[in-house]
């Protein structure tokens, strides 16, 4: 062989050694890498599980509002006239007075006729919106529906029972709209 040949066999043999410590340290470095690497995907798969559990948080408190929405409306519509049956029922009261007046007087019971059909056409339109009477003459004192204004002792009648009923009292479909004012026997 040449000197030329054997030299660069030489270096070749030298270089060698430098590779295998240059791959070894590249083997450490690309370990140390992979440790830093690893814990970063740990890290993304905790925020990837927190923001989907923050997402069904939300959704679900979309759905509990949506629902609560819901109701409010379906409660708002079922008894949207309560204000205007408040307001309606002293008018009916006093109408229902004026159709108690006892005349012979012909001028005076055409007058009657016309408030009866008024107050026909308003208990029409009150009992289509909901509101109906609550029946207390001759029932037994109920303190959900019926305020006692007075007791008196009668004969003949049970202890607890409405004799005589004050004003009436109304319920807008479940809801008591106006108690009844009774008279309760002893």
């Amino acid at each position: 062989m040449s000197k030329k040949n054997e030299k660069k066999e030489e270096k070749k043999m030298e270089e060698q050694p430098e590779i295998k410590e240059q791959n070894d340290a590249d083997k450490e470095a690309n370990v140390e890498e992979v440790n830093p690497l690893e814990a970063e995907i740990e890290n993304l798969k905790e925020e990837l599980a927190k923001a989907k559990n923050d997402v069904a948080r939300a959704y679900a408190d979309t759905e509990n509002m949506k629902k609560r929405l819901q109701n409010e409306a379906d409660m708002t519509k079922k008894y949207r006239f309560q204000q205007a049956g408040l307001e309606l029922l002293p008018i009916l009261d006093g109408m229902e007075r004026a159709l108690m007046v006892q005349s012979e007087n012909e001028e005076v019971l055409n007058y009657v006729k016309g408030f009866e059909m008024i107050h026909q056409q308003l208990v029409n339109v009150l009992t289509n919106e909901g509101i109906k009477e609550i029946e207390a003459m001759g029932q037994p004192f109920d303190h959900n529906t019926m305020q006692a204004l007075m007791q008196e002792a009668k004969e003949g009648v049970e202890p607890g029972m409405v004799i005589e009923v004050m004003q009436k009292g109304y319920m807008l479909k479940d809801r008591i709209l106006r108690p009844a004012l009774v008279k309760v026997s002893e």
